[in-house]
């Protein structure tokens, strides 16, 4: 079928059109970059031939082959941008009307050819020199003939005729001259009969304009565009968008000095999302000056690669501000723009999940463990609260909150649960950990919705009402460790001996719900090196120097404190017998309540009655262990050591539904 293509449109659309909507034939095909692939077309419009660059979400346009060489397309949302001093055409949208056509025309690259103008098809104006939109031609006098104009010609006798000059033609009482002047062409005098000029060169200004910029500057506002159709080739550029979460002001230093930064995260109508950076000077400009929920226009930023070690949005890119970025609040809400979007995954999935990977997550809280304090690996103390949350897939997962989230919604969540209330917490962006199982971590950018009015807040709500309460369900955190089993099942005392427990190459992990019978207080923590040797505490036993100061003999240093670490030994038992454990520092404080540094100083220094009632207070009470059992060489003989990796109060409610559950499955077979 015959095909045209549209006239003029390499050349309409560097002249900065965008609504031309034009048919153009795709020439080649090229992929472009190693690190985010991009396709790079050469397009035609039968006489001239341009580069344009397909925006990423096109992509599969070319991979499906809905675009290739010879396709007939129509650029649909489009921009030409001047990159490196050359002009391309960024295309945002279009639609393949012929997918396979042979090559039309004879055309030629944009810089190769006589550029064209864009004209309107009239019977009076024709197509003229690119350069010259501006040049008209207008006659005083009464005879003009063949005149061919670059936008047009006007007679003051009121006829319109052809007139073509290359800039400008003037004549005078009959004679005629030529000239290049700025504006136009002028008549004043009779008899021109016919003019056919010769072609001349673009015009150039006077040598005085030459380093004085732009004569003219556009001040057109920046065509507001999708955040999924942002990229580096563009010029001028706006956003409409959302803030959605806003990290903390961070300070730091390098080899260039101290600085500091933050970031906040864009949503738009169409559900793009993106981060912007701002640092030092910029931070003063728009750290207080953004809210999150508020709609902002936002222009004039840079677009760079996104770092995904920090950045999990789904953009490649990042918006980072500069000295002449704008951000403008817009006075009126848009109701096209959600407040939040979520990509909730169920927590089955997190199983298999890589460490550190990024999941949106929804549940039901059903336990919340108190605040307690940690000391981190750069000396500084944080809160760490430990809660639990069960989805309609029939898992639970461990989400810890660390900071300012224990005290806000990490007590909230508390007090609801502690009332009988069980919430639901939908959280954006947990940080997945691997470390002997999957759990969930709040991060900077986490942010936690309690009782969200969401579709799928309700959905979970609804089965938990009817029946999910008591589904029994299985816990991926801290359950799964490499090369043992994903879920160790439950066993009293007496089978971790009859079954030769921990006697294989490998650990073996078990559950076990017992009672503490007697704890041993002569020995129940220790002095540590808090030396860091790398990202990780030495926590080698020291021992006090001539001079009153702690020694460790494996770093060879000498320190004024020393850290206190739990080393107990307990003993637990259940209704088929007893046993000796050890709890290390972790479950030290889950089971005690208490900093080893704190129960030190009670019974050395300060009240030791004090120390001996909360030893007392832990004994005969019901927890959920988690055990750890290998066996190890002490000498020259071969013992099996149960440590405990991980101790949670009985709660009452669960543990009755896990029995019923197991009664319904004994009934089942």
């Amino acid at each position: 079928m015959p095909v045209n293509l549209t006239p003029n449109a390499i050349a309409t659309i560097n002249d900065g059109d965008v609504n031309l909507k034009p048919l153009v034939q795709v020439l080649d095909i090229k992929q472009m970059g190693s690190a985010q692939e991009r396709f790079r077309l050469l397009v035609s419009d039968s006489v001239l031939t341009q580069h344009a660059m397909l925006g990423t979400q096109l992509n599969d346009r070319v991979k499906t082959g809905l675009v290739k060489k010879g396709s007939i397309i129509q650029l649909i949302d489009y921009i030409c941008s001047q990159v490196q001093k050359r002009k391309i055409i960024v295309v945002l949208n279009l639609e393949t009307i012929i997918p396979d056509c042979e090559i039309i025309g004879n055309p030629k690259m944009v810089s190769d050819a006589p550029a064209q103008n864009a004209l309107p098809n009239t019977n009076s104006m024709l197509l003229s020199t690119v350069g010259y939109n501006n040049l008209s031609s207008q006659s005083h006098g009464s005879n003009m003939h063949s005149i061919r104009p670059a936008l047009s010609s006007q007679s003051h006798d009121g006829k319109m005729h052809s007139f073509r000059p290359t800039s400008s033609t003037q004549n005078q009482g009959g004679k005629l001259h030529t000239f290049q002047p700025a504006l136009g062409a002028q008549n004043y005098g009779n008899d021109v009969q016919s003019f056919r000029p010769t072609v001349q060169p673009p015009y150039q200004p006077p040598p005085s304009y030459r380093n004085h910029g732009a004569v003219m500057k556009n001040e057109a506002p920046a065509r507001i565009i999708p955040i999924n159709a942002l990229n580096p080739y563009q010029g001028r550029w706006a956003i409409k968008a959302r803030i959605t979460a806003k990290g903390d002001l961070r300070r730091y230093n390098n080899a260039r000095g101290d600085g500091k930064v933050f970031s906040f995260d864009l949503l738009d109508s169409d559900g793009g999302e993106i981060r912007v950076t701002c640092f030092n000077a910029v931070v003063d400009r728009f750290y207080d000056a953004v809210e999150v929920g508020k709609v902002y226009l936002i222009s004039k930023g840079s677009l760079k690669p996104a770092q995904k070690n920090f950045n999990h949005l789904k953009n490649d890119w990042e918006i980072f501000l500069e000295a002449t970025s704008t951000v403008d609040l817009c006075p009126e809400e848009d109701g096209s723009i959600p407040q939040q979007q979520f990509s909730f995954k169920p927590i089955s999935e997190i199983e298999s999940a890589e460490n550190n990977s990024i999941f949106d997550v929804i549940g039901v809280v059903i336990s919340v463990n108190p605040s307690v304090p940690i000391l981190r690996k750069n000396g500084m103390e944080t809160q760490r609260r430990i809660l639990n949350l069960k989805d309609g897939s029939g898992w639970t997962i461990e989400l810890t909150l660390w900071g300012d989230f224990c005290n806000k919604e990490g007590q909230k969540l508390q007090e609801m649960v502690g009332s009988g209330f069980f919430p639901i917490l939908a959280v954006k962006a947990g940080k997945v950990s691997d470390f002997n199982g999957k759990s969930l971590g709040t991060i900077s950018s986490t942010q936690l919705f309690i009782n969200p009015d969401i579709p799928e807040a309700h959905a979970v709500k609804d089965w938990f009402d009817r029946g999910g309460c008591d589904v029994a369900s299985m816990s991926i955190s801290r359950d799964i460790v490499q090369g043992g089993p994903k879920n160790e099942a439950r066993k009293t005392v007496s089978q971790i001996k009859h079954e030769g427990l921990g006697r294989s190459d490998k650990p073996d992990w078990a559950t076990v719900r017992a009672s503490i019978s007697f704890i041993k207080t002569d020995t129940f923590c220790y002095t540590a090196c808090p030396l860091m040797i790398g990202d990780r505490q030495c926590n080698k036993k020291v021992t006090r120097s001539g001079n009153s100061r702690w020694q460790c003999d494996r770093c060879n240093q000498e320190f004024d404190e020393c850290d206190y670490r739990y080393l107990l030994q307990i003993q637990i038992q259940d209704h088929t017998g007893l046993t000796w454990v050890t709890a290390f520092q972790e479950s030290g404080e889950e089971i005690l309540g208490y900093p080893a540094k704190e129960l030190y100083l009670l019974k050395y220094e300060s009240n030791d009655t004090r120390f001996a009632d909360i030893i007392r207070s832990r004994l005969f009470y019901q927890y959920l262990f988690r055990l750890k059992i290998k066996e190890e060489m002490y000498g020259d003989e071969q013992r099996v050591k149960i440590t405990i990796f991980k101790a949670d109060k009985v709660s009452y409610s669960s543990e009755s539904r896990y029995m019923l559950d197991l009664i319904s499955k004994v009934r089942a077979h």
